[in-house]
Formats: structure tokens, sequence, C-alpha cells
């Protein structure tokens, strides 16, 4: 480590010596609490065991788990061990779970006992794992969590910089296969800075972990709650019933909300009375009616927020109130911008393809240097996404680029291409387009626009299934309609945005 670096591991060692008896984390399903101390002890004792069994500065570290302690944990050793955690999604297919897996190639892999069935099934197509573990101890088949950490914390660690990868993330299928986003310790303890200044979050505050730490969004908050010293109270999985009662008992001031987890949260305080007040910070998205109605309730703020993974979850934020509507203002160290097809700024109030630099921003795809390449073509990050500053330099989501148009159900991403080969790979069908419409529960749902082959009949729940049974269920759609006729471009191929305009309309069904 240099005179400037400073890492993930570095936050594990402060808050020790800062907070060492003050709880650092609660884990809801087990009813126990953990210091910061005992986390510091706990990491350093699976850093050990991890580098015993052969783990290396730079090895790949897989997790398939829920949320839970020893996998928060799993991110403190391979910080301390110098190595990269890859975190998978487990609600993808087995066949997505391998592929995210073996482009990484770790050398050992954390499992929750409900997922190992699901990884022994594809343990042949995962050359590069050599020892698999249970994710938390005595709960499943493979060798005990507790063993690869063998209580030894004599082990010299290697010489770790800010700069170094520290997670891969897998991020939607672009051209039909994911890309593993590579952030560095700098991307998450800059991130962290910047969403502890815009909350005003201290020690004193609770974060409810209730996202995936599989997810951008779950990941960086947990860590910036850490980071600021602050309680996790963290929960397996969502549940709107147990939330409310979490937020009432500990006291939690923060969470990070995609719809419908808002609504869900308020709807079960309405029917048990319970005390949420605590509740003074939510960031993420949903509609403006309940947002006012959260804001009514307890007093809090809503802050709106634009980022990435690229991006390390953030690039603009901004309490909801100050222009509602909007993603906000640019992050304390981030310069964004818009840019037109020549890649110059354009002037304000024009649409442009959002870019950015700053200390967020990731160190590129994991082995895809031209795809890396072209996203920070003239050393700008370039989002997909576009975008307009207004007069007061609020940022305007104006939907994705054409090339890389994204659906996001519930806070997931997915892209149309990914889909469409699936839906294409139906016996019964000849041609198909996805897209994104309005979804009252999701605020976005997956519509699919598809021909027949001549004489061939198929149900549109048919269908459906048969693409939830391919890719991970999120993916499939939620609305399909059939036709026998899709609009054309002058050169012969499908009019994207004219099928969007003829069938996107809130009668699909």
């Amino acid at each position: 480590m240099g005179l400037y670096d400073f890492t993930f591991y570095d936050v594990v060692n402060r808050n020790a010596g800062c907070h060492p008896n003050r709880p650092a984390w609660f884990e809801a399903e087990d009813n126990c609490t953990v210091t910061f101390s005992a986390v510091k002890r706990r990491v350093d004792s699976l850093a050990a065991g991890l580098i015993k069994s052969g783990v290396k500065k730079g090895s790949r570290i897989g997790v398939v788990g829920k949320n839970c302690l020893e996998y928060f944990i799993v991110y403190g050793a391979a910080a301390a061990a110098g190595a990269i955690v890859v975190p998978i999604n487990w609600r993808l297919s087995a066949g997505e779970i391998a592929f995210n897996l073996n482009d990484c190639e770790p050398v050992c892999l954390f499992v929750d006992s409900e997922f190992e069935s699901l990884i022994q099934k594809i343990q042949g197509k995962l050359s590069s794992i050599d020892k698999y573990y249970n994710l938390r101890s005595g709960r499943g088949g493979f060798d005990d969590y507790d063993a690869s950490a063998n209580g030894n914390t004599a082990t010299s660690l290697p010489e770790v910089a800010s700069d170094d990868g520290f997670i891969i993330i897998h991020t939607a299928a672009v051209a039909g296969r994911p890309r593993g986003a590579l952030l560095s310790h700098r991307n998450i303890l800059c991130a962290g800075m910047q969403l502890m200044y815009s909350f005003g979050l201290t020690a004193d505050d609770v974060h409810l972990n209730l996202l995936p730490l599989f997810h951008v969004g779950g990941l960086f908050m947990a860590a910036q709650s850490f980071q600021a010293g602050a309680l996790n109270v963290n929960m397996r999985k969502f549940d709107a019933q147990q939330a409310v009662r979490l937020i009432a008992d500990k006291q939690v001031s923060i969470f990070f909300n995609f719809a419908p987890i808002l609504d869900s949260v308020l709807k079960k305080q309405a029917e048990t009375g319970l005390d949420i007040s605590s509740l003074k910070t939510i960031v993420g998205l949903d509609t403006p009616e309940t947002i006012k109605k959260y804001q009514n309730l307890t007093k809090g703020t809503f802050f709106s927020i634009y980022g990435q993974t690229e991006t390390s979850c953030l690039a603009t934020i901004g309490p909801f109130n100050d222009r509602p509507g909007s993603a906000g203002k640019p992050a304390p160290l981030a310069r964004v911008v818009m840019l037109d097809d020549t890649d110059q700024i354009v002037s304000q109030g024009e649409i442009g393809e959002i870019a950015l630099r700053g200390p967020m921003v990731f160190k590129g795809y994991w082995k895809l240097e031209e795809d890396t390449a072209l996203t920070f073509s003239n050393n700008w990050h370039h989002t997909g996404d576009l975008g307009r500053f207004d007069e007061d330099g609020f940022l305007w989501y104006e939907g994705r680029k054409a090339e890389k148009e994204l659906i996001k159900p519930g806070g997931e991403n997915v892209y149309p291409a990914e889909v469409e080969k699936i839906i294409l790979e139906h016996p019964a069908i000849e041609q198909t387009v996805v897209f994104g419409i309005p979804d009252p529960q999701w605020k976005e749902g997956i519509k699919a626009v598809c021909i027949l082959k001549p004489d061939r009949s198929l149900d549109a729940g048919d269908l459906i299934e048969f693409v939830g049974s391919r890719i991970a269920r999120f993916k499939k759609p939620q609305y399909v309609e059939f036709t026998d006729k899709l609009p054309l471009t002058p050169d012969g191929s499908i009019d994207r945005a004219k099928t969007k305009e003829l069938f996107g309309g809130e009668q699909a069904g």
C-alpha cells in the first residue's frame, strides 16, 4: 500500500478503532447484533483462511447468496486479501449464473444453502472453482464457512492500492451477453463519501439493508452506512411487514427504494399503526403520489438519484422536492455533461448523451477491452442514457439511446435484445420487438409484440412462461401482443420506434 492509498479494509480497521463496541450489523433472521470490533475479527480470520487456501491478490471470489453478515464479511476479507468479489444475482437462471462465474473465473465460491442444489447442477461447467464453501456456517453440504477462516489471523497481507479491483458486478446483457463492470476500492469509498455528504449520514443513523448485496444499490448503501459507522439492519429478503417492524423497533433512518417497496411499506404501516417516523431519508425511484404519502407521514426527505453500476451507483442526486421529476444535480465529485454524437458538449436545455468523469467511474468491463475503449472514448464515460440540464442545473432523464435501449422493471436492468433472442427461439415465433411500457406495480413493464409463423398459434401466457424458463424470471414479458405485421424502415428493417408508438399504449394485455 502506498502513502496515498486507502481501501475498504482500512475502513474495517478504522471502525474497529473508532467504534469498537458500537453495533455494526443486526441480523434480523437470527436476532443477533455484531460490533465493529467483532466484524474486524471475523474479516481478519476469513482473510487469513482464504490466503492459506491459495487466494492471491487479484483472485476472484464468487458469492451466490441472500443478504447476511457472512456475505458482508466476504467483502471485507476480500479487501484485506486483495481479492475481487463476484456477487451473483441469484434471480438468474442456472445458465446465466454459470456464464457470469466462468466469465470471471473465481477460484472459490460461497453458496447459500437454498442455492446449493442449483450450483451442484452446474458444477461440472465451473472449471476455475477449486473450493466451495457454505456461506453460512452449518447450513449446507459444502465445506463450512468457518473452516475457511480456521480462526487464524497470523497472516501477512498483500499490498493493496486504492485503484486495485475490488468488485465485479455484471450489468444487463448487451447484444445477448452480460458485461462484468470492475469497480475499485476508490470507486466504493468515493461513492460512499458522496452519499454520506448528500444524506448527512452519521454514526447515529440506522440503515435498513433490504436490497440484495449483489445489486449496486444494496451493496453501496450497506458499504456507505458501514463507512459512516452507522448500524446496518439486515433483511435476507424484503418483506413489507418485517420491514415496518424493523423500522419501528430499530429506529431505522434510511433505506434505498425501488417501486413498489415504499408503497408496500406504507400500506403495512397503515395496517399495523407502527411508528416509522424515524425514517428521515429514502433514496431511489417511485411515483410522485407514493413519495408525497411518505413525506406527509414521516416529514422525511425522498432523494432522487441517477446512476449506473458503472458510475458506482451515483452521478446525480437531490431531494425530490427541489425539482420534482428531475434526477437532482451532479454529485460533489462528478463532472456530468450532455454530449452530441461527435462528443461535443451540447447547450443547456438540449438533449444529449449523459457522460461523466470522476473517481466513481468504474475501471472498465472485465476482459472486454473494445467495449471499455468505446465506453471511455474521448475521456468521457458514455452512459448510453439521454438527458438534459435545465436552467438551474437539474438533470432530466430522457431515456436510452436507440441502440442501447433499456427496460428497468422494479430496479433491475433488462435489455430488449436479450429477451428478443429468447423469444425467437420459440418455434412458433417469426419476429418480435420488445420494449418497456408504464406498469402500475413495477413502474416499467416489459412488452413483447410478436408475429407468429404461418399456421402456428400460441397463447401469450405460454410464451411468457417459455421465456421465464430460460432466463431470469424478472426478464420475462408481462405483456404480449400478437400482430400480423410490424412497421418497417425504408431499408426493410423493423421500425422499433414506430412499433413502440403503435403498441406501447396502456391497452397492452
